[in-house]
């Protein structure tokens, strides 16, 4: 019995990419119509689909899809949030951690939607000091809470493979608002997710 993946992608998306890849191809001096290149086109094309589709997702929809009245003001923090994205200028790939925390001012989302926040805005050509402010923002805007915390951590693969070459170099950045931007909370945050609790 024969395998059959199943896979949705816009079909003239991916035929586009994939002429426009396979023209890559060649024009870096390799011969697209060779036995393992003969695919490649494609399967290029369905991953930058698959990495990019932050585009056509709305973060702002999925906090509202999970957003519940509850009278709680204390520190809401969803920490070591895996992510994957693309840096902007060489469109190769950054990875790391997402820190996000919230004080509630009213209302609370789910949990899983805070991840899925970081996941719609890492889904795309991007740079990480934008990344940051980004989710910062669909936060602060969609729960209005007392203050929002994001802190990213990341690895940059055009600093590692390419240019300077250093593999052992980590980004960070930071957003803060509202009482973040007081030294006691952003302090007591910052001591949280560096502490190891579990």
């Amino acid at each position: 019995m024969a395998y059959h993946k199943i896979e949705k992608y816009d079909e003239s998306t991916t035929n586009s990419l994939a002429d426009a890849y396979k023209t890559i191809i060649d024009n870096l001096g390799e011969d697209s119509n060779r036995e393992g290149l003969l695919k490649t086109p494609e399967r290029i094309s369905k991953a930058m689909q698959y990495l990019t589709q932050g585009y056509s997702m709305d973060a702002r929809t999925i906090l509202e899809s999970a957003k519940f009245h509850e009278e709680v003001s204390e520190m809401v923090i969803v920490k070591d949030i895996e992510l994957y994205s693309m840096c902007e200028h060489h469109m190769l790939p950054f990875y790391g951690k997402a820190h996000v925390a919230y004080i509630p001012n009213g209302y609370i989302t789910g949990l899983s939607k805070i991840a899925r926040v970081v996941d719609v805005y890492s889904r795309r050509l991007q740079v990480q000091e934008r990344l940051t402010e980004q989710i910062l923002h669909a936060i602060k805007d969609t729960l209005n809470p007392h203050g929002v915390a994001v802190v990213i951590e990341a690895s940059h693969l055009c600093m590692m493979m390419r240019g300077v070459s250093k593999q052992n170099s980590v980004t960070t950045t930071s957003a803060f608002s509202g009482e973040f931007e007081k030294n006691e909370t952003r302090s007591e945050f910052l001591k949280l997710i560096t502490n190891r609790l579990h």
